[in-house]
């Protein structure tokens, strides 16, 4: 670890003396590849800043993207290099000293979680910029950060009054599979004005969709209160995670809901058939594609329904990619075609508001560990099997899979008892074993 800087353990100056700022230990991009954990001191804040304590972050593909393809990322800097930033940008924690100008708003102690795609506040339009990709002092693999003005202007720093932290880490996932349903449309013979939303009592099929972003698909179809598909068809070609899906979110939970849910192995001869014979026939008013594997989208496009819209989620790093559509079927059966890739500010506020009201993501969840762990993680992350993974960032500890607790457990009694606690809820994650963690994990 580089410390260059004085250490003082984390602490931090006295807000009222603004002599210095937090000390904070962070996983910094430098280039393609080039991550490094590092300690040095944070600038005091000023009256348009937030010094924040960084509790959580769940470790995205995206991030995975940024550290492989470094100044070729559309959101990291040319500077990096001279001007790391932070990476990390599905994060929550603690508010620790708010800047005069924001006073009225926010306070010490307070939960929080961000919006992290924002642009400069002050940049070229069309530049985009966020929190762990574009910023040396924000991003959630870190003890501590400081929000910048960017963030605040734009309404992007969002209270989390829910229990624990992991849940707010875990609502920017959550928010853009939110922006994916809102951002479907369908059409009205006659009229040039789209209808917005997915069809409400319609037909739905999520497709290589029981990856971490799949689940949380489901578990917000499953639980939205506004409108719901009749029909839900979940598939994957790998049975292990079909199972484990359709463990955490049952079809009988979903029967309760008013929605058929069947989950679905496409590993057969010809998946396309299956499909639209457990459509009735008729095809599907929503597909979203989780993958982005030609074929399957192309699969996609040939189960939509007469004003199908397909929903292409899958962020893909192939800048060429294609796939074939069926032009006959957009001319005569108003098939459709859109491309989601995140949520907005009211997206967030949304997923807030109903794990605040008791949705829980931990299904999305099936590896911890602590910042040590980051650098690993992120740039081995594809060959990582499982769903999210989840950082403390105070923390020192190997990532490991919560199916592994138990193995652990026989020769290490932190693990031991972690089982013991997650097996009260199927092996899921939990406010309760995320307490214990924080409690009795070692410190980084």
């Amino acid at each position: 670890m580089n410390t260059n800087a004085q250490k003082n353990n984390g602490s931090f100056s006295s807000p009222s003396g603004r002599s210095g700022g937090a000390f904070t230990k962070a996983i910094r991009l430098y280039g393609k590849k080039d991550l490094r954990l590092e300690e040095f001191e944070l600038p005091a804040i000023n009256d348009d800043e937030i010094l924040a304590k960084v509790v959580s972050d769940s470790i995205c593909m995206s991030s995975y993207k940024a550290a492989t393809q470094g100044t070729d990322h559309k959101r990291i800097p040319n500077d990096v290099a001279e001007k790391p930033i932070i990476i990390g940008h599905e994060f929550s924690g603690e508010l620790v000293e708010v800047g005069a100008n924001w006073q009225h708003k926010f306070k010490a102690g307070q939960k929080f979680s961000i919006q992290p795609a924002i642009y400069y506040a002050d940049g070229p339009v069309g530049v985009l910029s966020a929190p762990g990709y574009s910023y040396q002092h924000i991003g959630g693999d870190a003890t501590y950060v400081i929000i910048p003005k960017d963030v605040l202007v734009q309404d992007c720093l969002l209270a989390y009054d829910g229990p624990g932290f992991y849940p707010a880490s875990l609502a920017e996932p959550l928010s853009c599979v939110i922006g994916a349903m809102h951002a479907n449309y369908h059409t009205t013979p006659g009229s040039y004005i789209h209808n917005m939303e997915i069809v409400d009592g319609g037909k739905m099929a999520i497709l290589a969709g029981v990856g971490p972003m799949g689940l949380a698909a489901i578990n917000y179809v499953i639980h939205r209160k506004d409108r719901k598909p009749k029909l839900l068809v979940v598939t994957d070609i790998d049975q292990a995670r079909l199972d484990r899906a359709a463990m955490i979110y049952p079809v009988e939970e979903a029967a309760q809901r008013g929605i058929e849910l069947i989950y679905l192995n496409t590993r057969i001869d010809d998946p396309v058939g299956k499909l639209k014979e457990l459509s009735g026939g008729t095809g599907y008013d929503d597909v979203f594609v989780f993958a982005p594997v030609a074929p399957v989208i192309e699969q996609g496009d040939a189960i939509l329904a007469f004003d199908g819209c397909l929903n292409f989620f899958a962020g893909p790093s192939d800048p060429n990619l294609q796939a074939k559509m069926n032009f006959y079927n957009v001319h005569y059966a108003y098939t459709h075609l859109v491309g989601t890739s995140g949520g907005n500010t009211d997206d967030m506020k949304e997923a807030l508001d109903i794990m605040s009201a008791g949705l829980d993501p931990a299904g999305l969840v099936t590896h911890i560990g602590g910042l040590n762990a980051v650098i690993d993680t992120t740039l081995h992350l594809p060959e990582i099997p499982g769903g999210k993974k989840l950082i403390y960032t105070h923390k020192n500890l190997p990532l490991t899979a919560i199916a592994d607790f138990a193995e652990k457990g026989k020769t290490d009694p932190f693990y031991a008892e972690l089982d013991k606690i997650v097996s009260k809820t199927m092996g899921l994650w939990s406010v309760e074993a995320e307490a214990y963690l924080l409690a009795n994990a070692p410190e980084i």
